[in-house]
């Protein structure tokens, strides 16, 4: 009967270490969200951020979504293209990073609602001759690795070169080594509002609207339903349309 005794209680105990444990995950008390901060005004690294040294559009978005879910949300800066690889290596709960929704991505990660919408946009020299994506043949193009941008150059069948860094690229572009950044039109706007010497150039026909989106883990539904509900919310009473605003015009 002791050892009997014994066996239940060591049993037990286990049974309350493995359910501490597991109520110690990330998912119970925190998110950890992935991002590339070199993409504002989404997100950058600043002085002092709305978390830690974070800010933009998106670290915003994120802090209402801790607030709303009353978890503490925590950043892990990364490159772009490995923001999947990390999510669905447990790394991270969740990407929030300018991401646009693709039917491609969308095979392995699953995507919040869309909480925001773009097209990308050429930004030239302000003499440039360059007026619509055609004009772009034989030029020397420049994209961020792993952007949308990237995407669409390739699927325009014209040549470029990567970099992994939007400041990178412009300053490829004011130095004379390039004729054209291909990026996103918010990030491009805050782009040429630092660097009047460059304009933006639209082509509606080449470049159609895509949507950003928050991506979490296959088959996480759970977090996926607490994203979802703060976002509705913070669509519906105009934050992230004031947060845009706000980032988009700020110096």
């Amino acid at each position: 009967m002791k050892k009997l005794s014994a066996a239940l209680l060591t049993v037990a105990t286990a049974a309350l270490v493995l359910t501490g444990c597991g109520s110690k995950g990330s998912g119970a008390g925190e998110i950890k969200f992935g991002t590339n901060a070199e993409f504002p005004p989404f997100e950058y690294v600043t002085a002092s951020g709305v978390i830690g040294e974070y800010d933009g559009i998106d670290m915003a978005i994120v802090k209402e979504i801790g607030a709303q879910t009353g978890k503490e949300v925590k950043i892990e800066n990364m490159e772009f293209d490995s923001l999947l690889i990390a999510l669905e290596n447990g790394q991270i709960d969740a990407v929030i990073s300018g991401m646009t929704i693709t039917e491609e991505r969308a095979k392995s990660v699953d995507f919040s609602v869309p909480y925001y919408e773009a097209t990308q946009v050429m930004i030239v020299d302000g003499n440039s001759d360059i007026a619509k994506a055609s004009d772009m043949e034989g030029k020397r193009i420049v994209v961020i690795q792993g952007y949308t941008g990237e995407l669409c150059v390739q699927d325009l069948g014209y040549e470029y070169e990567a970099f992994k860094k939007g400041t990178e690229a412009i300053l490829e572009l004011n130095n004379g080594k390039c004729d054209v950044v291909v990026l996103d039109s918010a990030t491009a706007e805050k782009y040429v509002k630092d660097n009047p010497n460059l304009k933006i150039v639209k082509d509606n026909d080449a470049f159609e609207v895509e949507e950003y989106g928050i991506a979490v883990k296959k088959g996480n539904t759970e977090l996926l339903d607490q994203i979802n509900k703060a976002l509705e919310k913070m669509l519906s009473d105009g934050s992230i349309a004031d947060w845009s605003v706000k980032y988009s015009e700020a110096e």
